[in-house]
């Protein structure tokens, strides 16, 4: 009867997420058409720039102190675990169904990265305004519910945009390399052959070696120096400092900083207005992103090349193994003293393997400009079973925990 009332709790948030995504997929369509692609481009970069950081920032900023930062350190580390064995599993999907190598990038991706942000965002709120939520009275349960959110959220954009990013280019282009090794090979040759043959290359060989060391090494310093400012101003760095990303650290330093945070937040502070107001920015995120997934869900039902094996082993992976390797994670740091006893902690810790894919491998993918169909209709397999999973894990992790 316990577990059977905690499943009616879990259900409702899922269906509130659903319903809102249902919104979106039909504004999206070609008979409504008020989420076509441009305007769903120019909401994602309200939400990116605006509604995000803002919400971030404040609720960040409204519930860490230097106590509760000494207490959430093992959460970013719970984040690149399960990135880490999502991997794992993925390279195995890729190995076990001899997927083409320019989509191993992007199974890896969809293996590894979960929407722990944003999904987190909505879920967690929505749980804790339930009247039997076990996790206490509902403001503080929504301001700390936002304040783990929002610190996956961050740490998963870091891991996207680093790791995940370098991946999936190095997937893409290898269908790039392929189509063109013999016309590399052929101008590779060429190359070498003019620069053996050319005047300079012959009172080269007549030179000392010590000149010839001394070339190389200011070579290599230009290589390596031409290669730094790459990364410098490679969008994948800008991404990892995005808006999300400084948010998290304005609001942790308003947290911890005692003066800054009396002047900002309370009744009775000075700047109060300035808070109030990103606040009721940051109010729009959520049902702005979650209006954004449903729309983005429409070119799944177009469909792909995409194989059935693919489909079922990411949401095999999605949907069974990472949730259940989350219980695994969470209960052996609980007994290292890793974790502390508080059962709402716990909740997110273990919640954070249960997620779907994000969303922004689908950014990525089309950046790179391969995947982008593939990707769009496993996101669409993954959030229909998701919408059933997430709630018996929701069920049983709030059952687990209390």
């Amino acid at each position: 009867m316990e577990l059977f009332r905690l499943f009616i709790t879990s259900l409702m948030p899922v269906l509130k997420v659903l319903l809102v995504i249902a919104v979106g997929l039909y504004l999206a369509t070609e008979r409504v058409d008020l989420l076509e692609a441009d305007a769903r481009r120019h909401l994602n970069n309200l939400v990116f720039y605006v509604f995000f950081p803002a919400l971030i920032g404040c609720s960040l900023a409204d519930t860490v102190t230097i106590k509760d930062l000494a207490a959430l350190w093992f959460m970013p580390v719970n984040t690149f675990i399960s990135c880490i064995i999502g991997s794992f599993f993925g390279w195995i999907l890729v190995k076990v169904t001899r997927t083409p190598r320019h989509l191993h990038g992007l199974i890896i991706g969809c293996s590894s990265a979960a929407n722990a942000g944003s999904m987190l965002l909505i879920l967690l709120p929505a749980l804790c305004e339930e009247k039997s939520c076990p996790f206490g009275q509902s403001p503080s349960c929504s301001l700390y519910g936002k304040a783990y959110a929002s610190l996956s959220l961050a740490m998963q954009a870091i891991y996207v945009w680093s790791i995940l990013y370098f991946i999936m280019r190095s997937s893409a282009n290898h269908k790039v390399n392929v189509l063109n090794t013999n016309e590399t090979r052929i101008i590779a040759m060429t190359s070498l052959s003019s620069n053996d043959c050319s005047a300079d290359g012959l009172h080269q060989i007549d030179m000392p070696q010590t000149d010839n060391r001394r070339k190389e090494e200011i070579l290599t310093f230009e290589k390596a120096k031409q290669s730094f400012m790459m990364v410098l101003r490679s969008n994948s760095l800008k991404k990892i400092f995005a808006p999300s990303t400084i948010a998290t650290i304005v609001g942790f330093i308003i947290g911890i900083a005692s003066p800054i945070r009396k002047a900002l937040i309370g009744d009775s502070a000075p700047l109060r207005v300035i808070y109030n107001s990103a606040v009721l920015i940051g109010e729009a995120g959520i049902p702005s992103i979650t209006l954004i997934v449903g729309a983005n869900l429409l070119k799944g039902l177009r469909g792909s090349g995409v194989g059935p094996s693919l489909i079922i082993g990411i949401i095999a992976i999605r949907n069974i193994l990472m949730p259940g390797t989350g219980i695994l994670i969470v209960k052996v740091a609980k007994n290292w003293g890793m974790v502390n006893s508080d059962s709402f902690y716990q909740f997110t810790l273990m919640l954070q393997y249960a997620m779907p894919p994000a969303m922004n491998i689908g950014t990525i993918s089309q950046l790179l400009g391969t995947g982008e169909s593939e990707f769009s209709v496993i996101m669409l397999w993954n959030y229909i079973v998701a919408a059933f999973s997430i709630t018996l894990w929701i069920a049983f992790y709030m059952w687990l925990v209390t």
